[in-house]
Parts: C-alpha cells; structure tokens; sequence
C-alpha cells in the first residue's frame, strides 16, 4: 500500500514538473531569442510568434490596476488557491484519476505563470493563432496546461451528469 502511495505522489509531481518545466523552458528560449512585440509566422501567419510581457492577468485584464491590487489580485489570490490546489491534490487520495491529471495541469500551469509574475513582474506571452474568423489572444505554455485542465475537468463533469441520467 505505501508503495502504491509512493508511485502516486511520484507521478503526480513528474505531472506537475513537466508542466511548468515546459512553460519555462519555452519562455527562457522567447525571451532571449524573441525581441519584445517582433513577429514571427509559424504557419502562414496562423500560427505566430510574438513576445509579449504581460504584467495583467488573462487578455491584460487588470494591466492598469494599482499596484497594490495588482499584487494582491494576481499574485497573493493565486498563491492561496494554488496551495490549496497542491493540498486537496496530495491530501484526498481517493480522487478519480482524471482528476488528479486533471488538477496536475491546473496546478502545474498556475505556478508557471504566478513564478514569471513573482520572479520577472510579468507573464511572458508569445503564441497567437488566426482562425480566420476569430483569433486568439497571445498565451503561453502555462495557459495551455490551464485550459487542458479546464477541459478535462469540463468533460469528466459532462461524462458523470450523462452516466447519472442514464442511470435515473
């Protein structure tokens, strides 16, 4: 049983690690190689390049706060929440599989931007895609890993809420 135990919290922090270890190695690399606002086309200028230093939160919300708020909103808010994140992942043990990857990438994501915010004073941004009809707005590794988190935990809730009709 402790070994099963071991091999869990062995994997979850491997899933953590490689989430944020991602996000920074990839952010290192735009901000040594990338100059500030340059521009460069991946794929026919849907998928670019663009450094950006994001001092707000999602979209640059919050960009003009006063400083204050801005560090209490998007540093000390997320540092309770991400604590609490790491406490509920180790602490229940008994949490669904899916969940656990699920909140490894949340949580793994969430620290890769709050350690730019701390370290830098800002969250390095540098991908953009155009759809034609919509684009995007320019993100980084961390919000990929918070979105695949969101979606995971959005199709665990769909797939229970179905299997819970079925049933009644």
């Amino acid at each position: 049983m402790q070994q099963l135990k071991s091999l869990r919290w062995s994997v979850l922090l491997l899933l953590l690690t490689l989430n944020f270890g991602c996000d920074q190695i990839s952010k290192k690399i735009v901000r040594t190689e990338i100059s500030d606002y340059e521009h460069i086309s991946i794929i026919k200028d849907r998928f670019t390049l663009t450094k950006v230093e994001n001092s707000g939160a999602f979209l640059s919300l919050g960009d003009n706060m006063p400083y204050i708020f801005r560090l209490i909103i998007l540093t000390g808010l997320p540092l309770l929440f991400l604590g609490y994140g790491l406490y509920f992942l180790f602490a229940k043990r008994n949490l669904p599989m899916s969940m656990q990857i699920a909140l490894c990438f949340l949580i793994g994501g969430g620290i890769g931007n709050l350690y730019d915010r701390i370290v830098h004073g800002s969250v390095t941004d540098f991908m953009h895609m155009d759809f034609y009809l919509f684009q995007t707005g320019v993100f980084n590794f961390a919000d990929i890993s918070i979105m695949i988190g969101v979606g995971i935990l959005l199709f665990q809730s769909i797939r229970s809420n179905r299997l819970k009709h079925e049933v009644d």
